[in-house]
């Protein structure tokens, strides 16, 4: 039989105890886990035959500068980490992966990604088939394998669909379920696309359309759209105080 002290002793050592698994579980739940899946962004890229070699070598460029860029790298470590890919896309059957599925947690693998960016190949096309480019990027989103918490299609071109079955058809938004579809209009061509992005391209929570002042401005275009994707637009009513971080003010005058 054990003395009252023994006893408190034992009390005492057991709340310790079952204390200390409490607080472990409520840290373990508070941690994302390695490679969590809080955003799956794949940027689709226009190559039918109205981007010229130039204009799509603008926009490759255009697409790895604004990765790497110190303020999308902010954002993307603010974010604690996102899954980004990209591929180019005209006409029906014409879409080809530039970068697969990528784990981006910073500085080092953002720079990683763009420098294969950059590398990549013009693949071409001719056509425009919209509606095709999104059920590709629909079917590369699944191909992750990852629940994520947002899935985002980042389309961009500088026409309206002219090939194949339109991107508000009963086929693409049966694809389109539970993903976010942002555009970036490239403009130039006339009428300008960027009504039709607005009307029939865009969709889901908190879907936009960022527009580009023709090719030589896709970069700027690009760095303010990722960092709206990428922060959700977390930061776009935030008025950063006078001793606020540099790299959230950046963010929340990026988003003004």
């Amino acid at each position: 039989m054990r003395s009252p002290r023994s006893t408190i002793a034992y009390l005492v050592s057991r709340q310790i105890t079952i204390l200390a698994g409490v607080l472990i579980l409520l840290a373990a739940l508070g941690q994302k886990p390695a490679n969590a899946c809080a955003l799956a962004l794949v940027v689709a890229m226009d190559g039918s035959k109205s981007v010229d070699p130039r204009e799509h070598a603008l926009q490759l460029n255009g697409l790895a500068t604004a990765l790497s860029h110190d303020d999308v790298v902010a954002a993307i470590e603010h974010a604690g980490g996102i899954w980004f890919s990209s591929f180019e896309w005209s006409g029906r059957g014409q879409q080809t992966v530039q970068l697969g599925w990528t784990f981006l947690s910073g500085k080092h693998s953002a720079e990683a990604a763009a420098l294969r960016l950059a590398a990549a190949p013009r693949y071409g096309g001719r056509s425009t088939a919209l509606g095709h480019a999104l059920q590709f990027g629909a079917d590369h989103l699944k191909k992750l394998g990852k629940t994520c918490e947002r899935q985002v299609i980042d389309i961009a071109g500088d026409g309206v669909s002219n090939d194949g079955f339109g991107p508000q058809t009963v086929e693409s938004r049966l694809l389109l379920e539970n993903i976010t579809v942002n555009g970036l209009v490239i403009t130039g061509a006339q009428p300008s696309p960027v009504g039709y992005y607005r009307n029939r391209v865009i969709r889901g929570t908190g879907a936009f359309v960022e527009v580009a002042h023709g090719f030589e401005d896709y970069h700027r275009a690009m760095k303010r759209k990722l960092i709206r994707e990428i922060t959700f637009g977390a930061l776009s009513s935030f008025d950063p105080p006078q001793d606020a971080p540099d790299k959230a003010t950046r963010l929340a005058r990026h988003l003004k």
